[in-house]
């Protein structure tokens, strides 16, 4: 069984967030971590290797310095990480990544692509869907329990307050929630092994499925009209009412905004 888990290289927002002048974010400025969703998608993909002794390879599109997060799965117990970065892919828009990462799967052997919800700097959910319609496999999103049924996976699917079971045969895409685990730590052995480790890199070149026109800043129909590290609040509300009142007042308002 061979596994696939695309991740993302974000920005660590505690640490601030800066823009290019395009609106695009300065990913070579901020300090950086794997997107949550992703890494709950790669302890899902390692739990399946602990099971089944599935294969796993771990794939992210980034500046060279995302070699960082594959280092950090291939400590955590991936088989084989890739790189897929070069100077005419930046700027990407979900569709442009989608298109990218999707030429570069279908150069690889795969039972089952996972990839994470969202990530925490776009919040789309977009990318793993457009995934699984490039490649035009069957998808299955915001899963919370994984399982495997001979040639098929069996999927609890997070929906509002209960959740759908589905069954897709493989080669098939999930999207994993954060909630999905708890992903598990680097081994000291794992760390040491992930620092000689060689990663596969990729270029434009080696994507030939790849069209131009759907790369890059210039291939991406998204386009960003302002961006801004900061969320400016309204002033509120102050009230004193004494406790009866209050209740009357905060149920009346969440009436209001059609909360209840």
């Amino acid at each position: 069984m061979k596994i696939v888990v695309c991740v993302k290289q974000v920005p660590d927002t505690k640490g601030g967030v800066q823009f290019n002048p395009d609106g695009t974010l300065n990913r070579g400025a901020m300090l950086a971590i794997m997107n949550p969703d992703d890494k709950a998608g790669l302890e899902a993909a390692l739990r399946l290797k602990d099971e089944y002794g599935a294969e796993v390879t771990v794939l992210t599109m980034g500046l060279p310095k995302a070699t960082d997060v594959l280092r950090e799965a291939l400590a955590m117990g991936a088989d084989k990480g890739i790189l897929v970065t070069d100077r005419v892919l930046g700027g990407a828009d979900t569709w442009a990544t989608s298109s990218t990462i999707a030429a570069a799967l279908k150069k690889l052997d795969y039972d089952l692509i996972i990839t994470g919800r969202q990530a925490i700097d776009g919040d789309t959910a977009q990318v793993g869907p457009q995934i699984s319609e490039h490649l035009d496999i069957p998808v299955i999103s915001y899963a919370q329990d994984i399982k495997i049924d001979g040639d098929s996976v069996v999927v609890e699917r997070q929906f509002e307050d209960r959740y759908h079971v589905l069954k897709a045969k493989m080669p098939c895409l999930i999207t994993a929630l954060s909630e999905l685990n708890e992903p598990r730590y680097m081994t000291p052995g794992g760390i040491f092994d992930a620092v000689d480790a060689e990663i596969t890199t990729w270029g434009r070149a080696d994507l030939t499925e790849l069209d131009d026109a759907n790369i890059g800043l210039a291939g991406s129909p998204t386009k960003i009209a302002k961006a801004s590290d900061k969320v400016r609040k309204g002033a509120g509300e102050v009230v004193t009412l004494d406790p009866e009142e209050s209740v009357a007042y905060i149920m009346g308002k969440l009436t209001e905004k059609h909360i209840i």
